[in-house]
């Protein structure tokens, strides 16, 4: 399956993927790198813990006013006619308050829940898009050894023939050319690789490069899902999940504000105790305010307008959503229709070329520029193959990131 995935001539290219020395280590695949990064990463954990906030303000929603205890002392003293009251007041919500604040907390739950979601979701592809980038930067090594080898083997061929006077010393110093350029592109890939690896390190946590091999994913490039079908899928997406969580949240507000408008009852119940007679009497009272002036009209308006907000921030990120799904399709069409092309024509033709370029030099019938030519046009198309392939592995990653794409 992996021969698929990466350029021909696998079996040069797979030998030389990694050091001796690295790949006797287990290898890392995507799989075990989105469950790394969903089990260890900082900014999953932090929408976890708005999760556990709303929990609490669950809980405190719930919860019904505290009782007020109170005593009023008039008078200085008892022989001048103090009286001491004592009186226990609870206020009652009125217009099902309570009802509404819960409904309210609960949607701010689900909304938590829904941005933890939305957050696993763009980690997700961040990880794929991260471990498929560091994928194709370690093919790049693979590639630039390949051409260092090969460079060293026309170099030390040329230095053969000029012993043996069959060509000019100035091929000789071409060829020393042409490895020294394939070195240094062997250490600006090593370089690319290291930056890749310590992205995706970073995923989970991480700070230092990762070390293991990575290992091409089993999918099946060809199989792309239709546009319709995608879109088809993008209502159930966290995204818009999320989307409609923050209307019913906001409706929600908009409930509980209009229940806050109706004023609450307060009922007072104490005794009122006089020092010289030692009498006492009942206190029975009931308080409400009156919404003459202040009836919040103000915040009932606001929440009606941020209700409408969220049905028009809706409407915008179905339409973003829509669009990138259309980009990232598109964009996987034309990869796979390049990476189709290369695969059937460009690549046998360019190694066919290279092969029968150095046999013609080796039996001195081209000249070491000709190999040079093959050489460059080879690996020029074995990482335009590469560069189409890390394309359609970036689609796929920004597909990931609205639905789920089935492609095995």
């Amino acid at each position: 399956m992996q021969s698929r995935h990466f350029v021909l001539g696998a079996a040069v290219l797979l030998a030389q993927l990694i050091p001796f020395s690295t790949r006797a280590a287990e290898p890392l695949t995507l799989e075990q790198a989105v469950a790394m990064s969903l089990s260890a990463s900082p900014e999953l954990r932090s929408t976890a813990l708005n999760v556990a906030i709303a929990e609490g303000a669950r809980l405190q929603a719930g919860l019904r006013p505290n009782p007020e205890l109170s005593l009023l002392r008039e008078g200085a003293s008892s022989t001048s006619g103090r009286t001491d009251t004592y009186q226990l007041s609870q206020p009652i919500e009125l217009g099902g308050k309570r009802g509404a604040r819960i409904k309210l907390a609960d949607q701010d739950q689900a909304l938590a829940r829904g941005e933890a979601g939305v957050a696993a979701a763009e980690l997700r592809a961040n990880v794929t898009a991260a471990y498929l980038e560091a994928l194709t930067a370690q093919e790049h090594v693979a590639l630039a050894r390949e051409s260092l080898s090969l460079a060293g083997k026309a170099t030390n061929a040329a230095g053969r023939r000029v012993a043996a006077g069959k060509i000019s010393p100035l091929e000789h110093k071409r060829s020393g050319v042409a490895e020294a350029v394939a070195r240094l592109e062997l250490s600006q890939a090593l370089a690319d690789a290291a930056l890749a690896r310590r992205r995706l390190a970073a995923c989970w946590g991480g700070t230092q490069p990762e070390e293991r091999p990575l290992v091409a994913p089993e999918i099946n490039l060809t199989a792309i899902p239709s546009l319709p079908e995608l879109q088809a899928r993008l209502e159930q997406s966290p995204q818009m999940q999320r989307a409609r969580m923050q209307i019913a949240r906001e409706e929600a507000q908009v409930n509980l504000t209009r229940t806050e408008r109706i004023p609450d009852l307060t009922l007072t119940l104490g005794k009122k105790k006089d020092s010289m007679t030692n009498a006492s009497q009942t206190v029975v009272g009931v308080s409400i305010p009156l919404p003459l002036l202040n009836r919040g009209q103000g915040n009932l308006l606001s929440a009606l307008r941020r209700a409408d907000k969220a049905r028009t921030d809706a409407e915008v990120a179905y339409l973003k959503a829509t669009q990138a799904l259309a980009d990232a399709h598109q964009r996987a069409l034309i990869s796979q229709e390049q990476i189709d092309s290369m695969r059937r024509e460009i690549l046998p033709a360019a190694q066919s070329a290279f092969d029968a370029a150095v046999m013609g030099f080796e039996l001195g019938k081209f000249g070491f520029i000709d190999v040079l030519d093959a050489q460059r046009t080879l690996f020029q198309s074995r990482a335009q193959y590469l560069s189409a392939l890390s394309a359609r592995y970036r689609a796929l990653a920004d597909l990931e990131r609205f639905v789920a794409v089935k492609t095995d």
